[in-house]
């Protein structure tokens, strides 16, 4: 008896022994876990949360979530334009703001209240910049040269020992255009019109100043017509032999200046014009004979690329009356009734033409002046034209970004880098540009050097390599949503906006 008792004695020993181990092993596996945690944070990836909206779009802070009233457009506008200060969320809703849809133009009135959105959470991947150079367009964390207590983020335009000048618009780098990469070139593209987005009211006086029209016009003679039970399609039934076009009329619709939704409407009628633009549709052919294409102006020559029904895909340029054939490639013709993607783009000094899968480009010279003489107060035309029998659908006007050169309300104040001022930098040295351009405080602005350690102190405008914090990765929580208006957390992912963020690359267009 006395033995059986000795056995479970020691059995219940071991027992907490073996407990004992386990919460050892717990413990110990919590603290390697936060040594881990801690390791990766300091030295592999952090999160950070965008604070304002200086690289809106493609990175937003505090924001509300709009949607037209007429059209259905969906758009963000920054809180900052309340005038709060940088990285001040207040609590609750606030009133609606005065804004304009950025595919309609339809001015929003304010009334009620709005629920606030929170900045987008990203994942920065640090210290990448101790094994690899930063590439050109990598959007970048590092500390503010004027306040090194403060992170920033911008996307990285110049590099050492390169010199940067902003010219119409785009970026220079040592008195040649830099053109982005393809997928940084696809997120930056800025909607002008939708036409897939019809309003709903368009007989009121509030699209820019005026009643809603159909944008796209026709040009004497021309038979394009609207679909009468789907106003979002265009259709043309006309010989082959006869061309048929229509104009965008920018007296009506949304006009090309460098206007952003996310920012205070005030500023709009100091915006430059942009004139890198890019057209998209779908075609779907109902004969086997005709054409489709797109006209587009920069400065004082008008482009054009078209596909014929013999698969020819063609671009010419247009001045003076004179036609000069660009480019030209031969492909399989269209299928009947089957839509296919068309796109024609005019981005830094290339045309960009797409039928479905097929590309054909055409460089029109990295020099600033291989564009045509820059007329910057005239703005570009856009047409589409056909002939035979052919069906538009999800017809739209983009913009590229554009860079400005001073700010936009009631100053006189010179941006660092313009034309005929470039900026060089030094060894270490790196420049940085916001892409809501027009609203970021960025290198073009910095109005006293940059400081340092021990009284150290770095030239105006650039960030020093010692300040690179890491490079953007990953949304990965974009502002969530609230399961019922009164719930205190957005605590419902936005799956959707979730995403890369995409930067440097050795990729053409």
């Amino acid at each position: 008896m006395s033995s059986i008792k000795k056995q479970e004695t020691g059995s219940k020993k071991e027992a907490r022994k073996d407990r004992a181990a386990e919460i050892a092993n717990t413990f110990e596996g919590l603290i390697t876990a936060l040594i881990l945690a801690f390791l990766v944070r300091a030295f592999i990836m952090e999160a950070f949360r965008i604070p304002t909206g200086s690289m809106a779009d493609t990175l937003k802070g505090a924001h509300l979530r709009l949607c037209c009233e007429q059209c259905g457009y969906r758009y963000s506008y920054g809180l900052g334009n309340y005038g709060f200060a940088q990285d001040i969320i207040p609590r609750g809703p606030i009133k609606s703001v005065y804004s304009r849809c950025p595919n309609c133009g339809h001015y929003q009135p304010t009334g009620g209240t709005m629920p606030i959105a929170t900045g987008d959470r990203i994942l920065v991947l640090k210290c990448i910049y101790q094994f690899f150079e930063p590439k050109r367009w990598d959007v970048v964390v590092f500390k503010n040269p004027l306040d090194p207590k403060i992170n920033y983020i911008k996307r990285l335009v110049g590099r050492p020992g390169e010199a940067v000048e902003i010219i119409d618009g785009d970026v220079y780098i040592n008195g040649r255009i830099s053109r982005k990469p393809a997928k940084v070139q696809a997120e930056l593209w800025m909607p002008v019109y939708d036409n897939d987005y019809q309003p709903i009211r368009p007989t009121e006086s509030s699209f820019n100043g005026h009643r809603w029209q159909q944008p796209f016009k026709n040009e004497r003679g021309s038979k394009w017509t609207v679909d009468e039970t789907n106003p979002t399609i265009f259709r043309l039934d006309r010989g082959a032999e006869q061309i048929n076009t229509m104009v965008y009329d920018t007296r009506i619709g949304n006009d090309f200046k460098a206007t952003y939704a996310y920012d205070d409407i005030k500023s709009y009628k100091h915006m430059p014009y942009c004139s890198d633009l890019m057209v998209r549709f779908y075609v779907s052919p109902q004969k086997s004979e005709g054409l489709i294409g797109i006209e587009m102006s920069k400065y004082e020559t008008n482009y054009k690329a078209w596909v014929d029904s013999t698969g020819d895909m063609v671009i010419e340029a247009v001045k003076d009356k004179e036609r000069v054939e660009l480019a030209r490639r031969s492909m399989k013709p269209a299928a009947m009734d089957k839509p296919t993607m068309v796109k024609f783009a005019n981005v830094d000094h290339r045309l960009i033409f797409q039928f479905g899968t097929k590309k054909l480009t055409y460089d029109l010279g990295d020099g600033p002046d291989d564009a045509g003489q820059r007329m910057t107060d005239t703005q570009s035309k856009v047409k589409i034209f056909g002939s035979g029998r052919l069906t538009l659908s999800h017809v739209a006007i983009f913009r590229d970004i554009h860079y400005t050169a001073s700010k936009p309300v009631n100053s006189m104040e010179r941006a660092r880098a313009i034309e005929g001022n470039p900026f060089p930098l030094g060894k270490d040295e790196f420049f940085v540009l916001g892409d809501n351009s027009p609203n970021s405080l960025d290198g073009r602005w910095w109005n006293r050097p940059g400081q340092g350690n021990n009284g150290r102190e770095y030239t105006e405008g650039i960030v020093p390599r010692d300040y690179l914090v890491g490079k953007a990765l990953f949304v990965y929580w974009p502002s969530g949503f609230k399961p019922f208006a009164k719930f205190p957390i957005a605590i419902i992912p936005n799956v959707g906006g979730m995403r890369f963020i995409h930067g440097g690359s050795n990729k053409n267009l």
